[in-house]
């Protein structure tokens, strides 16, 4: 391995980085939010998030992991009692990996080509992750009325495709939580905020729309929707913030 390599591996950046994140994977393991294999994907993908996008980029994954966290268990003795409730033991490393991997291969290609405007669809990726948990788990709690989101009638709370005004919300203040601490930390300017609160929005509003559309129907699962919803914000984020 050349030597130019093997300082950047053993950097007190990048050994930081390597504890710091070690540290947040085994945390999130033992509080439950994640299993085994999500802590080891949430580990490789927030290494790279760290990595490529500073400390501020690890503040902001952490922010979508504490309301993924505090919005599963808000009002989990419903949501156990209506069979909504997730897995006790956490989300699972292709749960993680579709909600982490968007932003971790755009803040690496950021940090590569050294295009930081690439970390704005970056942290849309993330704003959306956030703003799909919060709308799910918070609607299934404080709402008794769902509508699909395609016609507009009435269904099971935690149907697939099914939204509510409480969720809804819930996903707003979500994306605003992360545009603002990205923002606050300074991996975003102030200026870009409204953009990736917007396009974490409507990526939230899509995953909606392919909830109630291929995966009713049985055609994508669960972990693939929440793929595409970080996509769909992250091109929705780029297309608008390409340089032009």
């Amino acid at each position: 391995m050349p030597p130019a390599t093997l300082d950047v591996l053993f950097s007190y950046d990048s050994l930081s980085a390597l504890a710091v994140t070690t540290v947040f994977a085994g945390g999130a393991w033992l509080l439950r939010g994640v299993t085994a294999g999500g802590a080891l994907a949430g580990f490789a993908l927030t290494f790279g998030i760290y990595e490529a996008a500073g400390p501020g980029g690890f503040v902001v994954v952490v922010t979508v992991f504490v309301v993924a966290w505090l919005s599963t268990r808000f009002g989990s003795r419903r949501k156990r009692a209506l069979g909504m409730a997730q897995d006790s033991r956490g989300r699972s490393a292709v749960q993680v990996t579709a909600n982490l991997g968007v932003a971790a291969v755009l803040a690496v290609a950021a940090a590569a080509s050294q295009q930081s405007w690439l970390l704005l669809p970056a942290m849309a990726a993330l704003a959306e992750a956030a703003a799909d948990t919060a709308a799910s788990e918070c609607g299934e709690a404080l709402s008794d009325r769902a509508y699909l989101i395609t016609s507009m009638s009435r269904v099971r709370a935690g149907t697939d495709g099914g939204i509510s005004v409480a969720g809804t919300l819930s996903g707003a203040v979500a994306v605003g939580m992360v545009a603002t601490v990205a923002a606050a930390v300074h991996v975003l300017t102030w200026p870009a905020l409204p953009i990736v609160a917007g396009a974490g929005f409507l990526g939230m509003v899509i995953d909606s729309l392919l909830g109630a559309t291929l995966e009713r129907r049985g055609l994508i699962g669960n972990s693939g929707v929440n793929l595409a919803g970080t996509t769909a914000a992250a091109l929705i984020a780029l297309l608008v913030a390409y340089p032009r």
